[in-house]
Order: C-alpha cells, then structure tokens, then sequence
C-alpha cells in the first residue's frame, strides 16, 4: 500500500475535534445573545430632554420626554428628537454586540 492512503480513523477524528470546537462556538454566541438580550444602552437627544433606552439585540425598552420639553416643542421638533434618540440608541447597542460577538465570528474554524 502507498504512504499516506492509510488514515481513515486519524481524519475522523479531527472532523470530531472540528465538532466540539463549532458547538463550544455555538454555545458562547447563544450566551452572548442572552448577555445582549439583558443589557441596555441608552441615548440622550435635546439635551437630554429625551431618552431612549434599547437592549443590545435592538429591543426599544423605553422611551422617556421631559415633561418641560413638552411645553415648549413642536410636533416637528420632537419627532425630529425622537427619531435622533432611537438611532443614537441603536448605534449603541450595535457597538455592544459588535463588542460582545466580535471575537466569537473571528474564532470560527472554517
């Protein structure tokens, strides 16, 4: 027999190793989701007349207006503060889960 056609089970057995390596991947990015999915961030608009709290798998959790904003805002404006909040909310909870995932997508086997 030529050298090297002689190993079946040694291949097998890194296909094995490949396997654990890809669940214990699977498994911290299903520990990093549920971290993301608890921790919030929040973003001021108006100076800080208006906040936006989001999760880190972009989930609006709450959306607060200072009373004494409201007195003086047009519609226009607030909507205009609104939506500015949210995307600054959203910005931030895309760095966190570029935080919290980064390194876990750099660590794939393949």
């Amino acid at each position: 027999m030529a050298k090297g056609f002689n190993k079946g089970p040694a291949m097998g057995g890194g296909q094995g190793g490949m396997m654990q390596q890809i669940q214990k991947l699977q498994k911290q990015m299903e520990e990093a989701q549920a971290k993301l999915a608890e921790e919030t961030v929040s973003a001021t608009a108006g100076g800080g007349a208006i906040k936006v709290t989001m999760t880190g798998d972009q989930k609006c959790k709450s959306v607060e207006i200072s009373p004494e904003f409201l007195k003086d805002a047009d519609p226009e404006m607030l909507q205009d503060m609104v939506l500015s909040a949210v995307n600054m909310a959203l910005d931030e909870s895309r760095a966190l889960q570029e935080k919290l995932m980064g390194p876990l997508a750099g660590g794939m086997p393949f």
